[in-house]
């Protein structure tokens, strides 16, 4: 990853290093021999690891063990580098090196003499090839790639409103399309930010073309909605100064709850229904008894008839 964009990943049948979204060969001027080199050292420690790793029970069919490992590139000047180990989703153990000085922490239930081969390994490792090859790679994928990490896209900020089932008002601010990552997307009421317990969302999620998405909601009562004022805010580094953004209520009462309108919908198809069936009755009992006024009338003529032929 450079940044968070997926720039490679490792074939661990090939033992090959795949560039991904190297349209145009950009990724050439990557040293790919350091990352062979470095997948497959991942690989095997995660193999050995692996005899290790047992379920302490029988309820568990797997465990899970996770390695992440970063480097950092400030003003072309390498920065610090981090590796971590998670066991079950908990970090294990953690290592930090930074200007030539190691840092290590760590929850395994080892004693010192047990974790000191292992920490002079993973020390080795890190300094003489994890660390300078990550650097390496890393800058060289900056020239290629850092037009694509460094560009800022602003958000796209929107308060939506719709009325609940409950009667209540649902605002939600969504902001959309921004890039990089990072916003501050904060809903207000008054202009004091709204506490944290009555708003709802606020995961980031990203968009297809790279970029990302953020919505937060609030559920305003119908009789405070016109006693205050509601906005949103947002804060990104594509944008000097904040994007404010200001629920306007209109007037009247739009926002009943959608079931009153179903109600009355449903309310007059009734009345139609109704309406028409009488109608039906009505047309189908004036048809009967003009139908039995003509056969009494047929009989009384056909009964005269037969007394002048008398």
């Amino acid at each position: 990853m450079l940044d968070d964009i997926t720039v490679g990943y490792y074939n661990s049948e090939t033992k090959i290093y795949v560039s991904r979204g190297n349209t145009t060969n950009e990724d050439n001027v990557v040293d790919q021999s350091h990352l062979n080199t470095i997948s497959d050292y991942v690989r095997v420690h995660f193999m050995r690891r692996s005899n290790h790793l047992k379920p302490v029970n029988n309820t568990e069919t797997h465990v899970i063990y996770q390695i992440v490992s970063m480097c950092e590139v400030g003003n072309h000047k390498p920065g610090q580098m981090i590796t971590k180990s998670a066991f079950r989703g908990s970090t294990v153990d953690e290592l930090h090196f930074f200007d030539g000085k190691f840092t290590y922490q760590g929850i395994l239930n080892y004693t010192k003499l047990e974790i000191k081969p292992y920490l002079e390994l993973a020390m080795w490792r890190l300094e003489n090839l994890y660390y300078p090859a990550c650097v390496e790679t890393l800058k060289s994928y900056l020239k290629k790639r850092g037009t694509q990490v460094n560009r800022k896209v602003k958000p796209r900020v929107r308060l939506i409103q719709k009325a609940s089932d409950s009667g209540w008002l649902v605002a939600s601010c969504l902001a959309t399309g921004f890039y990089p990552r990072h916003i501050n997307l904060t809903l207000l009421r008054d202009g004091q930010p709204v506490s944290d317990h009555e708003v709802t969302g606020g995961d980031l999620l990203p968009n297809g073309d790279g970029t990302y998405q953020m919505r937060k909601s609030l559920e305003i009562r119908a009789e405070e909605r016109e006693k205050h004022k509601y906005t949103c805010s947002a804060t990104h580094l594509s944008i000097d100064n904040k994007l404010i953004v200001t629920l306007e209520f209109e007037p009247g009462e739009p926002y009943k709850p959608v079931i009153f309108s179903v109600l009355f919908i449903l309310a007059l198809v009734l009345v139609f229904g109704i309406g028409v069936f009488i109608f039906r009755c009505r047309k189908r009992r004036a048809g009967m008894t003009k139908e039995k006024n003509y056969l009494e009338n047929e009989k009384l003529s056909r009964e005269a008839l037969h007394v002048m032929l008398k």
